[in-house]
């Protein structure tokens, strides 16, 4: 029996809008981990593209197997019952962190280039969120089938931009670097971050996936999708170098010469990205708090109210700002997920 395109196109779909956020839309992460090294930076994108091709499809098929209802089961699975304990308040604290960025990229889009105050941007996406996370991952899946072909359709008119107008070839702003010769560490950390983000949507869309071709296909061409768009985002900023590190936003300054219909049309899938990425993070997080038993001997608490209480923590969080958050939440988040990505490549897929 064949494997459902549709599914096929929506697990992509939902693998790069959970990967796509705030550092990757914005071009701030991909700054930080490729570009900031100069053109080596190429081969970081090529070595993360295979590891989210493995990995993330490992991810989905592992959470299938064992019928993971949150990323708890499966860091459980990996890690044993003491450690798991340990990974999943990990993964809670970074994905919680990760949802702060997610929200203050918001606020620094309407802020650095819409010119409109910083928490106006933050509280709008903190009602929407609520909106789209109330219906479950039926409300993920759509969002991220509706955002990321956009994003990945654009990103292809801009580079095609680019290369006619001769921006998008390397010049000498390609051996410009910020960050010494850490670029293999950096690649690693990245795809590390990435693994440990994505828990959040990948297992329960695993465990509830019945077919597991359909996993499959949807981990190849989602991780073919990061790949391409991270090589896009790279070279477009490699071509502005090192003028462009100074924003918060560093692509929305790339496609600001594009004229102020494209900016902004750009600037609404960037915010559309950020946001499926947001919503991605706190609904896994609504997942592991409400399968605790900390959470049950507190029922009957409507879960209304546990999703308010996370994106409201968000929102504090997020008064730090987007480029100082981004600094020092994703770094360290990325060396600390080496320890997930180390065990998914070593650990086996159970029987049926």
């Amino acid at each position: 029996m064949k494997p459902n395109p549709v599914k096929i196109i929506q697990v992509a779909a939902t693998y790069i809008g959970t990967v796509v956020g705030a550092g990757f839309a914005s071009g701030q992460g991909i700054l930080q981990f490729f570009t900031g090294y100069g053109a080596v930076g190429i081969i970081g994108i090529w070595m993360c593209t295979l590891l989210f091709i493995w990995l993330g499809s490992k991810m989905m098929l592992l959470a299938h197997r064992i019928k993971a209802y949150s990323y708890r089961e499966l860091n459980t699975y990996l890690f044993g019952q003491f450690f798991g304990r340990v990974a999943n308040g990990f993964t809670l604290i970074v994905l919680l962190g990760s949802s702060a960025v997610m929200l203050a990229g918001t606020g620094s889009i309407v802020e650095e280039q819409l010119g409109y105050p910083y928490q106006w941007g933050i509280i709008a996406t903190v009602v929407l969120s609520f909106v789209v996370i109330r219906r479950g991952m039926a409300g993920i899946l759509l969002v991220n089938s509706l955002v990321m072909p956009a994003m990945l359709i654009f990103l292809l008119i801009v580079a095609g931009s680019l290369i006619s107008a001769g921006d998008f070839t390397p010049g000498p702003a390609a051996m410009y670097t910020t960050a010494g010769n850490g670029w293999l560490l950096s690649a690693f950390s990245y795809a590390a971050l990435n693994m440990a983000l994505v828990q959040a949507v990948l297992v329960p869309l695993g465990s509830e996936i019945n077919d597991e071709k359909v996993l499959r296909w949807g981990g190849l061409w989602g991780g073919i999708g990061v790949g391409i768009m991270l090589m896009i985002v790279h070279f477009a900023l490699l071509a502005k170098m090192p003028l462009i590190s100074q924003y918060a936003i560093p692509m929305g300054e790339v496609i600001r010469n594009f004229g102020p219909w494209i900016h902004i049309l750009f600037l609404i899938v960037i915010y559309g990205e950020i946001f499926t990425t947001l919503v991605g993070n706190v609904f896994g997080l609504i997942r592991q708090l409400s399968n605790t038993n900390t959470f049950r001997r507190l029922q009957p608490i409507p879960g209304n109210w546990l999703v308010l209480f996370i994106l409201l923590l968000c929102l504090i969080i997020s008064q730090f700002g987007f480029s100082s958050l981004m600094v020092h939440l994703y770094t360290y988040f990325g060396y600390l997920g080496l320890i997930l990505l180390v065990l998914l490549v070593f650990r086996r897929y159970p029987g049926h």
